[in-house]
């Protein structure tokens, strides 16, 4: 059952602070299709975050027969951390800095604009990839669904939100199947609504726990799916 938990979030209780609730992508795909039964057959638009967010947004535009596009941001990655990030580049040339986190890691001015300049060239190499031969959606006016395989620090979908509103959506819906509810009061602020199924709280959070079948997506395996729409 899907329930209000504020003005614009909405989640599935019998599945709050639970692991292991989504058999994989697909099937976590399939549920926020549910969610999002109201935009069924309108001229919304699905916008995945690769490259997780992909097998997720496929199905949520195939169930929903809306389009599906990519929105391609990457994270600012620590020069000694690939994994973790103090910031993130969208697809538009936005850049978004965590000043604070940046200033206690005690990052240099020329770290942080290597960091920035390496991250612009992934997320222009990454547009080459996948929209090669795609046409562009015109966002416009129109009604954005933002999807990705979940929320941590929620840093990445913020600046992917900011984008978006440059390019003029005229409403930005946030849907991810799992998503640490600390990290996404700032979100809630930013966007028209936001569907999570499986919420949870807590000092520690990882996406892949709410998955039983969790692998890595390659760009490959991206482009195979993107092929299909």
């Amino acid at each position: 059952m899907l329930i209000r938990v504020d003005d614009n979030l909405f989640d599935i209780p019998q599945f709050r602070n639970k692991v292991t609730v989504f058999r994989d992508r697909e099937n976590a795909g399939e549920i926020l299709s549910q969610m999002l039964a109201e935009y069924k057959n309108t001229d919304a638009i699905v916008f995945a975050i690769p490259a997780g967010g992909v097998p997720v947004g496929v199905v949520v535009a195939t169930e929903l027969h809306i389009p599906l596009e990519v929105a391609i941001v990457s994270k600012i990655t620590l020069p000694w951390n690939t994994e973790a990030g103090y910031g993130a580049v969208a697809f538009d040339g936005t850049v978004r800095i965590n000043e604070g986190m940046a200033s206690r890691l005690g990052l240099t001015q020329k770290e942080i604009e290597e960091g920035i300049e390496k991250t612009q060239n992934k997320v222009k190499n990454r547009i080459a990839v996948f929209r090669s031969g795609r046409s562009s959606l015109q966002v416009s006016g129109r009604t954005v669904i933002l999807v990705d395989d979940g929320i941590a620090s929620g840093f990445t979908m913020m600046v992917a939100v900011e984008a978006l509103k440059k390019a003029g959506a005229i409403k930005i819906v946030i849907a991810v199947p799992t998503a640490h509810f600390e990290n996404i009061q700032g979100l809630i602020q930013e966007v028209d609504e936001l569907y999570c199924a499986n919420i949870r709280s807590g000092w520690s959070f990882a996406v892949a726990d709410a998955y039983e079948l969790w692998t890595d997506v390659s760009e490959e395996e991206v482009i195979e799916i993107l092929k299909g729409f």
